[in-house]
């Protein structure tokens, strides 16, 4: 009789991106460009964070710095959240997010409570935000937020008493996602730290999306700023006759950004060193897609050397056939996310001190 060994199906080959130690390799290039400096990491203790524009140069580089050293470290010393708990709150659904923030806390020592949707909160029987708010004070040191409404964030700040960070509300902003963002692009190149970058080395960042309408673009955005001396151009490949919302445009040229939008992406794709493409909102109760007609696959004509990213969840605006490519970089975004999301904790939670004196 056949074994039931030998009827198995076979293992599929496995997807090759980018292995641990590439990534690890890649933090610690990254760490060792990047200057110390806790003391605008400490001005970070209980601080809300709601808006990208919360994050200049020095504070963004200081997290990623402190980001860069926690994924060069196989296992911490100590656990510096020990005792505290994290309301990980997300009236949206969430994999990347949700999980990543778990992971963050959980390999800082701490604990956590999950709120997984509205229904099974007060919310459900019409109680306000502003009374789950005062319950969150008590049960916890820190929320995590995801809402689909842009304001449920700002209200709930007018009675919290402990730390809130924006996971992402409606379609204005996710800041977390551009710290995550942007430690990958200087992962991938830590030149581009450089205030003097030669013209010849300036990168060209495509962006994929409506920014009016997707968080995650809205706060990449607003984080490229800090590296404007080596981004020589950023195009927004939308379809949409209104790209950005009335003033965005204006405030990201203010900072020194140049922009263009189009909707012909064949011609510029080539030109491209990071390409950033997204396609789904959550509006309300529902997915929308809002780019039925923009793809990217093996087929694209991508230059050699440039990155994909993607804050996934993806549709069909990025096919699978370029996960086995040099391209994916998504993969590796997804990963870094919690790294970022740790060094972001501990210096909310004013914890930095206990880790200030390892990563000099």
């Amino acid at each position: 009789m056949r074994s039931s060994r030998s009827s198995r199906k076979p293992f599929k080959k496995p997807v090759m991106v980018r292995s641990r130690v590439e990534n690890i390799a890649s933090a610690q290039r990254l760490l060792d460009q990047i200057s110390q400096n806790p003391e605008v990491l400490a001005d970070l203790a209980h601080t809300h964070v709601i808006s990208a524009r919360q994050f200049d140069r020095e504070t963004s580089l200081q997290i990623i710095r402190l980001a860069a050293w926690f994924e060069t470290k196989p296992f911490l010393p100590h656990t510096p959240l020990g005792g505290k708990i994290l309301i990980n709150a997300f009236y949206e659904p969430s994999t990347r997010t949700r999980c990543s923030f778990a992971s963050a806390w959980m390999r800082l020592g701490g604990q956590m409570m999950f709120v997984d949707n509205s229904t099974s909160t007060g919310l459900a029987k019409g109680e306000s935000l502003h009374d789950i708010m005062e319950m969150f004070n008590n049960y916890g040191d820190v929320l995590v937020l995801r809402s689909n409404h842009a304001e449920s964030v700002y209200e709930m700040m007018s009675r919290a008493r402990i730390p809130i960070i924006n996971a992402g509300n409606g379609e204005e902003e996710h800041p977390t996602q551009a710290l995550t963002d942007l430690y990958t692009i200087l992962q991938w190149r830590p030149d581009l730290l450089q205030t003097n970058l030669p013209p010849e080395q300036q990168i060209h960042v495509g962006v994929i999306g409506t920014p009016s309408r997707m968080r995650s673009i809205r706060s990449l955005l607003l984080l490229l700023s800090n590296l404007v001396t080596s981004i020589r151009q950023v195009t927004v490949f939308s379809p949409h006759e209104e790209a950005f919302a009335p003033q965005q445009l204006e405030e990201l040229e203010s900072v020194g950004l140049k922009l263009q939008v189009t909707s012909d992406i064949e011609s510029v794709l080539p030109d491209l060193d990071v390409i950033y493409i997204n396609s789904i909102i959550w509006k309300e109760t529902r997915h929308e897609q809002l780019l039925p007609d923009f793809q990217l696959s093996s087929n694209s004509p991508l230059k050699t050397g440039s990155i994909v990213l993607h804050p996934l969840a993806r549709g069909e605006e990025l096919d699978a056939s370029l996960d086995d490519s040099a391209h994916n970089w998504y993969f590796t975004q997804a990963r870094c996310a919690v790294f970022v999301r740790m060094a972001l904790l501990l210096c909310i939670m004013n914890r930095i001190n206990q880790v200030t004196e390892l990563i000099s």
